[in-house]
């Protein structure tokens, strides 16, 4: 969680302050109104500190041939001005994967850090920010795709509100800032009660789209904290598919920056 964020969330928690619909009755252009969704989105995300999760990762062809994957996922909140979440993944499953680590510290401020571990050649490399839009290890998901979503990375516009599901959703658009994006811009439903994300759209560079990220089978943890435990990637073009189905969160599970130091990753077991 930013700095900027922390103060937000301070002011939202004292007597008389709007609440999230009075913040977004307040904007005045669809640009502002955007962005007021956004950083409600990530207030309601953030203030965690850390989380692990174990969780499957299942690839699908356009014919239906599948690939499991077994992996863990942490994160770690910083609480600095100018950076974003830790997160680290870590394979276990199948053999020929086990051991394969990636890691990211999010920056709002400078460029993204990415690491990737191959046990195989015994070295860590370090993913170029020219590099962020490739598949992450042959899924539908980019590496840019598993940064977090800091505010300050975006341009936010609201499109419209509209039915998604059973939900009530802001649609909004977002425009990435930072360098040697993949995409376009991404349009996502955010669900007006909660502002859990529901679905996102994803657009290449020539305006077309190229895959969508849906939101599904949301729990509640610590009455506050909404986790999706299913999340599908779709590729459009391709018509291939990857799944994500987590576990149990554990939050607060004494994770610090050590455990998300690149020098690390050649010690993880």
């Amino acid at each position: 969680m930013k700095l900027q964020l922390i103060i937000l969330a301070l002011a939202l928690a004292m007597p008389g302050a709007p609440s999230a619909q009075e913040a977004l009755d307040r904007a005045v252009t669809p640009e502002e109104k955007g962005r007021a969704i956004a950083v409600e989105a990530e207030k309601r995300y953030d203030g965690f500190g850390d989380s692990v999760v174990d969780l499957s990762m299942t690839l699908s062809n356009e014919e239906g041939r599948e690939r499991t994957r077994r992996l863990t996922w942490k994160t770690l909140e910083v609480d600095l001005p100018g950076a974003g979440d830790k997160s680290l993944t870590i394979f276990h499953e199948p053999r020929d994967i086990e051991g394969t680590a990636f890691l990211t510290h999010t920056h709002t401020d400078r460029d993204d850090d990415q690491w990737l571990y191959l046990p195989s050649l015994k070295r860590v490399k370090r993913i170029a920010s020219a590099n962020k839009s490739s598949a992450f290890v042959g899924s539908e998901f980019a590496y840019e795709d598993l940064l977090s979503d800091e505010v300050e990375k975006f341009d936010f516009l609201w499109l419209r509100d509209e039915a998604c599901g059973e939900w009530q959703c802001h649609v909004v658009q977002r425009v990435p800032r930072y360098r040697d994006s993949g995409y376009s811009r991404q349009v996502s439903w955010i669900d007006q009660v909660d502002f859990r994300p529901m679905r996102i759209d994803y657009y290449d560079h020539k305006s077309r789209l190229l895959k969508s990220l849906e939101f599904e089978d949301y729990r509640l943890y610590r009455d506050r904290f909404w986790r999706s435990h299913q999340m599908r990637m779709n590729n459009v073009l391709t018509r291939k598919q990857t799944t994500l189905i987590f576990g149990n969160f554990e939050f607060s599970s004494g994770l610090n920056d050590r455990d998300f130091d690149p020098s690390a990753l050649r010690q993880l077991r």
